[in-house]
Parts: structure tokens; sequence; C-alpha cells
């Protein structure tokens, strides 16, 4: 366990001392990130402490600048003194607030040295409020509109920092004038881009079953059948790297007398283990899938058995077994056993030089002992070795997604005695994430382009957006959503679902046409004999748009809303029955009415003015509130069944303002009085 001490600034020092105090403290007592940690170097190897599921590359954190962040030669490191304060304020942040995306930590840092090296220095304790501001214009200027905004909060957590321990000549209360970037509308051009990024497109969804069965060698085989699996559950693409060889559940549904297919799980974000049931529709896809994955795998989880029993000793095939009791290789004996495909004596020589074994030349050939060459073939194992997955300690040769090492790579042969765990950027990278840099995808490779010619571009997580929409769309309710795609918190949802105002409009229209799944005014309003039923669900149903309760069906084209925030006194509120959000909201809504009700009851007891009015109020919303949590609490009454009131007997905003208006111009006797009073200052 790494040590971790506070840091505690003294009073009667300037900044200058405490921040060299500070760096001095992180340098040489923390021991975060290993006690070893080469502190003065450019670049961390934090992968022994940092684990980012489905990415089993090295994490580096890398103190490049600004301007060179995201170049992979030629990067300009920042400057001193700034830079020890940032590997300091990195390595003690990750003490007090452990993160796996200390990326965003160092981003912000990276905006931060560029604003202050605008005002001619680099060191930190000359960071003002108006340096913090210039570093999120930054920040605005290369950065998508989300991301920034993270960065940003990074920001405000430095600030706070530096002020709090005495680090800054001029203390500060600053804080990010980013707004948080609004993702919740679903009308309007922004909302229609924003809702094809987060979704695979049409082009993708029509090619993949294609090049499922199309599929020949192992990568293309391997990344068809994981995208398989995630077009039949709304998965993490870390889930499925997680699965385990044998992670198939075959189980006899007694009422049917059918068969359930399922999937061992382990949900990445806390949910527990479970069995993740494959729809039926989907079922044979998915076990094809899992047996097109273990065929082209079983030779790597079989080496990774081998390493496991004999961790000392380098795996060779049968046909290469020979070499075992030989002193001396030459580099065509080095290739055979190495690699899995043929290769040529400069290819073998130079793995020789890569992984540091020692050559001898004998006249014009050149030899390598072969205990070197078992030595540097161990030490390419995987970090952690036989442990494949921290979070569950499932071993490689459990494993279910495990090659032999560079089996996905383009240009590099394979390994015959290396394995590997497939990684997120080796699926990312084949379904079109870097065919910007000429990394050819599925889809290129088979032929298959969007409608105007350029590249599909399909990432992992964009299937579970698009499966969570299809069932927001199919009125599943929230909480099976959320079981389904392993989340612990339904409100979670919400960022997933995508529906568009057309399919709510739609979906509330094919209810509209189904007497038995009706509640309220809509069910029980007479139709006109000559207008034909879908005729009527759209003059009904004119446009929909969501509300705290479910969804409001006026027609803004007609009138504007004359009850505004008074949704549940309105007859076009309309409320689905299993949306476990709003059926929340409604039921605290119902809760606190009933205690005002009793609070306006008391004090209508003890005579206080104006209280009779605000119990016919309470009272009024009160018994709708009854009837509508009395529906939703009705088992006759299926799930995803549409609940309309009918409008409160009570005016509106209009006939009150009209009301008051006449009072002012003597004109109140021309005015029926409101049907129920409202309390004072109401009417106005």
């Amino acid at each position: 366990m790494a040590d971790v001490f506070t840091f505690m600034p003294r009073v009667e020092a300037d900044a200058s001392e405490n921040m060299a105090r500070f760096v001095e403290l992180c340098r040489t007592r923390l021991t975060v990130f290993g006690q070893s940690l080469p502190f003065d170097e450019d670049v961390w190897d934090v992968s022994d402490t940092v684990h980012i599921k489905g990415k089993h590359h090295a994490v580096l954190v890398v103190f490049s600048n600004f301007e060179t962040a995201k170049k992979k030669r030629g990067r300009v490191m920042m400057s001193e003194p700034f830079k020890a304060f940032a590997k300091s304020y990195i390595r003690y942040q990750h003490a007090m607030r452990p993160t796996k995306n200390i990326s965003q930590r160092v981003a912000a840092l990276r905006s931060l040295e560029a604003a202050l090296k605008e005002v001619g220095t680099s060191d930190p304790v000359q960071i003002t409020a108006q340096i913090f501001n210039r570093a999120v214009q930054l920040l605005r200027e290369s950065l998508t509109g989300a991301t920034a905004y993270r960065t940003a909060g990074q920001l405000e957590l430095v600030a706070r920092f530096l002020t709090d321990h005495n680090l800054v000549i001029v203390p500060m209360q600053w804080r990010s004038s980013l707004p948080r970037p609004i993702d919740t509308e679903r009308v309007g051009k922004e909302a229609d881009e924003r809702r094809a990024a987060k979704m695979p497109s049409e082009a993708a969804l029509e090619s993949l079953p294609k090049i499922f069965r199309l599929a020949a060698g192992t990568g293309d085989v391997l990344v068809s059948s994981v995208a398989a699996i995630l077009c039949a559950a709304p998965d993490r693409i870390s889930e499925v790297l997680e699965l385990p060889a044998d992670c198939e559940v075959r189980q006899s549904v007694k009422e049917s007398g059918a068969n359930a297919y399922g999937l061992r799980w382990w949900p990445a974000k806390g949910a527990e283990p479970m069995v993740k049931w494959i729809i039926p529709s989907m079922t044979s896809v998915v076990e094809e899938a899992i047996g097109k994955i273990r065929k082209v795998t079983n030779e790597a989880r079989r080496i990774a058995r081998w390493y496991e029993l004999n961790p000392d000793k380098i795996y060779l095939s049968e046909d290469v077994e020979h070499f075992r009791d030989a002193e001396w290789l030459s580099m065509a004996d080095v290739g055979q056993i190495v690699f899995a495909v043929p290769v040529s004596n400069n290819t073998a020589w130079a793995w020789c030089r890569t992984n540091a074994v020692p050559t001898r030349a004998r006249g014009r050939k050149i030899y390598v002992r072969f205990s070197d060459v078992e030595a540097a073939v161990l030490n390419m194992l995987p970090r952690g070795f036989p442990v494949a997955h921290r979070t569950n300690g499932m071993a490689y040769s459990q494993t279910l997604l495990v090659l032999q090492r560079n089996e996905l790579h383009e240009s590099r042969a394979t390994m015959r005695s290396a394995i590997e765990a497939v990684s997120y950027l080796q699926i990312r990278d084949r379904l079109g994430g870097r065919s910007e840099f000429g990394i050819e995808s599925l889809f290129e490779r088979y032929g298959f382009y969007e409608p105007d010619g350029s590249n599909i571009r399909v990432t992992p997580h964009q299937f579970r957006h698009y499966l969570n929409t299809l069932a927001q769309i199919g009125g599943l309710s929230q909480l099976d959503i959320a079981k389904w795609s392993g989340r612990k918190d339904v409100r979670q949802n919400r960022a997933y679902d995508h529906e568009t105002p057309q399919a709510i409009v739609e979906r509330i229209r094919s209810v509209v046409r189904e007497d038995t799944r009706l509640s309220g005014p809509v069910a029980t309003r007479p139709r006109a004999a000559l207008i034909p039923r879908d005729e009527f669900a759209r003059l009904k149903v004119v446009t929909a748009h969501t509300t705290d309760f479910g969804y409001c069906i006026h027609d803004y084209v007609m009138s504007p809303c004359q009850l505004h925030r008074d949704c549940l006194n309105c007859g076009e509120q309309v409320c689905i029955k299993g949306d476990a959000e709003k059926e929340a909201r409604i039921r605290q809504a119902h809760a606190e009415a009933r205690r005002l009700l009793v609070q306006a009851e008391q004090a209508e007891r003890e005579g206080e003015f104006g209280a009779r009015e605000w119990v016919e109020h309470h009272r009024l919303l009160v018994d709708r509130l009854n009837g509508l949590v009395d529906i939703l609490d009705d088992p006759k009454i299926l799930r995803g069944a549409v609940i309309q009131l009918r409008p409160a007997d009570m005016p509106s905003r209009l006939e009150h303002a009209a009301q008051a208006r006449a009072r002012l111009l003597g004109l109140e006797d021309d005015l029926s009085p409101p049907r129920l009073p409202r309390p004072s200052g109401e009417a106005t």
C-alpha cells in the first residue's frame, strides 16, 4: 500500500517556500505510483497503479506542453518550475482523489501552463484568476464541448488546491465560465447531430450481418463476432472483453418448455455479476459468434495454460520441441521458435536485437543461446500474468478473448510462444476508428461504405446507445432497461435514450388506437364515424414533448400553454405507466400535496386569512393525484398504458388575467366568477 502524507502549508511562509516544500514532499516521501517512480523523468508508466478496463496497453503520464500534446514525435515538455508542480500535483491528487482518467488532469495542467507562459513566466506561484480564464479559453478552442467542460472542472480543482494550500501569491475564488453542455433536448439540428453521433449509422447496421457471414481470417472473424454480441445486448466493450471461455448458460423455462440462452457477465460499473439473457431472435447469432471466437482463440488459451503450469519454460509446439535441448540457435531456428508463420532471417535477427538477445557471429552466420531466447519470450508475457482481469481475478487460460501476440496486427508476424488479451483499441480500429489514418476497417475490406461514399465508422459503445433507444421505443420499463444494461441506477438510462420526437408522438398515437391500453378522456372521447382510426390518432395527437410527469400533447401552433408549469391540473398531460422515473415524481408530488393539504386545513381551523382558498386548491390537486396513483397501482392496467386525466375544473391563467383586468376596469359583472377560487396573488 502506498504511503500517503497530507501537505500542511506554513501560514508564515510565502507561496514560493510552500511550493518548494510541496514539491519536495511529493518527490521524496509519497509512494503513489510506486516507491521507485522516476519522478524527474518526463514520462511515467503507471500501469501497475492505474488499470483501464479493456485496454491492456501501458498507461503513461506524459508531461508534454499544450502545443505538442497530441504529437507522438517532436513533443516538447512543460517548462520548469511549472513541470515540477504538475508532477507533484498529479502524484498528490492521485493519493487523495484516485482516478482512472489521469489524462484529463494532465490536460488541465497543460492549458494552465500555456496560459501562464503567455504572460512571460512558468512559475506556478504567479498564477491568477486571469490565467485560469485564459486556460479555459484555450480548452474551448481545442476540445469539444463536453470534454472542455470536464477538463475545466479539473482546472477548478487546481485553483482551489493552490489557494487552500497557500501556493500562489494572490489567493483566488475562481470558477469556470464554461456552461454545462445541454444534451437533453430532443428537437433541433444540434439534437439530431448529437443523436447521429451516438448511434451507429444505417449503413453500419446493414453491413455488419453480411460481414459476419463473409468474414475470413482470425481478425475479421473475431471482430465481426464481437460486433454481433454487442448487437444482441446493451453491453460495454470492456464487459465483452472480460467474458470467460465458458460464458454460455442454457436453462429450460418450465412455463413454456423453451430453452433460455444467456452469457455470464461481470458488469463494469458496480452492479452484481449476472447472467445476461439473450432475446430469442438473437440467440442463434450469439451462439454462432461465441463458437467462432472460441475456435480462433483456443490455441492462445492452451499456451496460457502451459505457462501457468510451467512459468519458467518457453512454450514450444510439437514441431519445434526438439530445440529445447539445443544450446545454440541459428536465426532460422529462432524464426521457427518465436513466430507462428515463416519469416526471414533478417526478421528473426531484428527480433533478437529489439529484445536485447545477445548474438554471436560464426563465420557469416549469427547464433544465439536458447536460454537467452527463452528468457526474452518469457519477458514478453503480459503484465500481471497469469491474471488477465484484476476485477474478477480471471486467468488468461479462462478468458474468451485472448490471442497469440500480434495476431490482430496488420504488419507484424504472429508470435508462436507469446499471448495477449484482445484490447478495446484493436476492436475500435477494425470498426473504422482509424480510417482517417489509413488503417483499413472491416467495412472497407469487404466493400461497404456510407451512401455518400465515405468510410463507415462505428464505435463499440454506439451499439449500447442503439439498443437502449430500441428498448425505450419498445416500451420496456426503466427498471428492466437498467437491469438489461447492467446499471445500478435507473436515472442513468436518460443518457442513452435517443428516441426522436417523431417516435414519441407515434408511440402515443399507436396507443391511442388500442382501447385496452388507455385511461382517461382519450379512451372515452367519441370518435367521428367518418374518420378512420389512424386519421383520428393523427388529429388527436399532433405533437408531444417530455415533462416531469410524462408527455405534453398540447399543440403550440394553435395556442400557447394556458397552465404553464401546472401540468398535473392539465388535461393535455399524458402519463405512461411503467416509466419509473416519472412515476417516482408523480408519487413525490402526491405525498407533497397531501402534506400541504393537512397544513392548509390546520391553518383554516386556526382562522388564518386566505386558508380556505388554499384548502380548496390542495384538495382538488390531491383528488386528481389520488385517481392517477390508483391507475398506476391497478394491476389490470398494463405497463406502457397511456393515462390522461380529465382537465381540472378551474379557470386557466388567461381567465384569471381576464378577471383581474375586468376588476381594474370595473367590468367584473360582465365576467362569470371563477369556478374555483385561487389564492390571491396567482391571478396577476
